[in-house]
């Protein structure tokens, strides 16, 4: 059973979210306020965190910016209006997917869902991807650029895999929708733009972009293979 952390300081809608998630066979636990959360997070593990942004003391923006300094748990973020600057901001800072209020109840078990199939989809595969100097190791979902550990999301990951599956090869904006998070995207939505930056930047090396637009078709990764 899946372990999952509600922050958000509404708690008509938290109580209502625990009653329909235990129905899902998940574990939900609840904080009202992020400083509280973050520290309990320090001796206790989720599998799933869903994170508003309005919040007490410090917004979800700032709260998921520490998190991610010690933790790549899957984040849903809770956006007011569907506001697409939040959007882009949340995915920016590591978010893996976002949901606006308000919602149903069962929209969120169906953005959860996704992402665990994502996650335990990838971690069902064992054999390890290794590169010149990238290596990717999909049972523990680690990465080594140069022999160094590179910090992903599981967003990224899943998009990393589906780059390292392709080598070579242009894959487009549609293609990396579809096998990222399907139905959960738009059409006209920026965010795979905004995760196949985050992943680019975090795969730069010295002279060489692992990861290169292509104009109005999409992106292409190429990584020289281990001899």
């Amino acid at each position: 059973m899946k372990k999952i952390l509600l922050i958000d300081d509404d708690e008509k809608l938290t109580d209502l979210l625990k009653d329909y998630l235990s129905k899902y066979n998940f574990i939900p636990h609840s904080s009202d306020n992020p400083v509280s959360a973050l520290n309990h997070l320090k001796n206790n593990s989720y599998d799933l965190i869903v994170l508003d942004i309005m919040l007490p003391e410090m917004d979800g923006f700032e709260t998921l910016k520490e998190l991610r300094k010690t933790s790549n748990v899957p984040v849903i973020m809770l956006t007011a209006r569907g506001e697409t600057t939040d959007k882009i901001v949340g995915l920016e800072l590591g978010a893996d997917d976002y949901i606006a209020k308000p919602f149903e109840p069962r929209e969120l078990v169906a953005r959860m869902q996704s992402v665990f199939r994502r996650v335990d989809g990838s971690q069902s595969e064992d054999e390890l991807i290794s590169f010149k100097d990238l290596q990717i190791n999909p049972m523990n979902r680690t990465v080594k650029l140069g022999g160094k550990n590179i910090e992903l999301t599981s967003t990224e990951f899943d998009i990393l895999m589906l780059f390292a599956k392709n080598n070579g090869k242009v894959l487009s904006r549609d293609f990396l929708m579809q096998k990222t998070k399907g139905a959960a995207w738009q059409y006209y939505d920026r965010s795979i733009d905004v995760m196949v930056s985050r992943l680019r930047n975090k795969l730069k090396q010295k002279n060489f972009r692992l990861i290169k637009t292509v104009q109005s078709v999409g992106y292409i990764f190429y990584a020289e293979k281990e001899e």
